[in-house]
């Protein structure tokens, strides 16, 4: 059977830099999106145009720039958000206008002092004036994870009439679990006419750390595109990770699904945007951290040494990782000690490894990782005393 094919949306370079303090500048973007089209994503949100300067010139350069991947721009139900968009967008070979509007109950009460009648009328407007100016048009409904599914199906039923190419449903909050959104998915595609013309987008915030399951049960019922960000950055909590999402459709086969992207270039890219973001990423990051397929308890760097696939679901090459790494810790054992040992040109016998272990540990016990420089000490110290006893 062959397997369906699931489109990456990376909004690294608009949601994920709406981080404080990661603001990007025009020529970090492009650096940044010139990796995310090597990497394979389908689409590039490079930016809120209208929002400044700064970033309409970014859209600008990243449409000029990228070649095969679509360039889009996020708008609000605004004419003019939607023209300056379209301005920016010009050079792009594959541009795409991003517009929406928020439907929960608490979007349409506080922020918009609106009802939801006037909402629908909105949203159709937006639509319908972006394909003006692009043929391929993607709405928004913000805050859908807490919009009655009735009215949510109503306010798409209307986008898809004024001639959205796709559909965007926000967990903007981070708040539904995976069984409720991917419910929600599966409602819009029985209840929204016309549906099957569209491809429904998820876009999850990790409110709860909850964005990878809620995405993945998105497209287990019926979602075709995944909006992410490389490390999972993003307001508040952060954004669905990418790394995570292809490397789970990756490990799970028997999901049939699959992605353009090549996931050797992910901890590249996830260094690089660590890098210009100046935003550090946590060591037990899955896939691209620091201590991903990184080892230090005895018993697992027994098991590696021996097969990596005894705790290794995914081999480090796959996602451009050197290596696995085995770090020396008071709860290393001694085939993690022999092993590395080799590795520094130390052949020893069971009675010498028996000899620098006991060494070892007194070691172990006072620092929390022994370096290679320690291990050198540690020979020296244990054949010396073997000698002078």
């Amino acid at each position: 059977m062959s397997k369906e094919r699931v489109q990456i949306f990376d909004t690294t370079l608009r949601d994920g830099e709406q981080v404080p303090g990661c603001k990007l500048e025009t020529r970090q973007k492009l650096k940044i999106a010139e990796k995310l089209e090597a990497l394979g994503v389908d689409v590039i949100e490079a930016g809120f145009p209208v929002s400044s300067p700064g970033d309409f010139k970014s859209v600008s350069e990243i449409s000029k720039l990228v070649k095969n991947t679509s360039v889009c721009g996020l708008t609000r139900a605004v004419k003019k958000d939607i023209e300056v968009a379209a301005e920016a967008l010009k050079p792009a070979k594959r541009p795409r206008i991003h517009t929406g509007i928020g439907t929960s109950d608490s979007h349409i009460k506080y922020k918009f002092n609106s009802t939801r009648e006037e909402i629908i009328v909105r949203a159709r407007e937006a639509v319908t004036y972006a394909k003006n100016f692009v043929d391929d048009v993607e709405f928004y409904a913000e805050d859908a994870g807490r919009t009655e599914n009735e009215f949510l199906a109503r306010v798409c039923t209307a986008a898809v009439e004024a001639g959205a190419t796709v559909l965007n449903i926000p967990d903007t909050t981070g708040y539904c679990l995976p069984e409720e959104y991917g419910q929600k998915i599966k409602y819009l595609k029985e209840n929204v006419k016309n549906i099957e013309n569209v491809i429904i987008s998820c876009h999850c915030h990790n409110d709860l750390g909850l964005a990878t399951a809620n995405a993945i049960a998105a497209i287990r019922n019926g979602a075709r595109q995944v909006e992410c960000t490389i490390n999972g950055i993003g307001e508040r909590a952060g954004n669905t990770a990418l790394e995570e999402v292809i490397m789970i459709l990756r490990q799970h086969p028997d999901l049939n699904f699959t992605t353009n992207l090549n996931p050797k270039l992910l901890f590249e890219l996830s260094n690089l945007v660590s890098r210009e973001m100046g935003m550090v990423v946590q060591p037990n990051k899955a896939i691209v951290g620091a201590n991903a397929f990184a080892h230090s308890s005895g018993i697992h760097q027994d098991g590696v040494i021996k097969n990596r696939e005894t705790y290794e679901i995914i081999d480090p090459a796959d996602v451009g990782v050197t290596e696995s790494a085995i770090i020396l810790t008071a709860r290393s054992g001694r085939a993690a000690l022999a092993y590395k040992a080799k590795i520094m040109g130390y052949e020893l016998t069971k009675l010498q490894l028996d000899i620098v272990y006991a060494t070892f540990l007194s070691y172990a016990d006072v620092k929390k990782e022994v370096a290679d420089t320690d291990l050198h000490e540690i020979m020296d110290l244990s054949f010396k005393n073997r000698a002078s006893a």
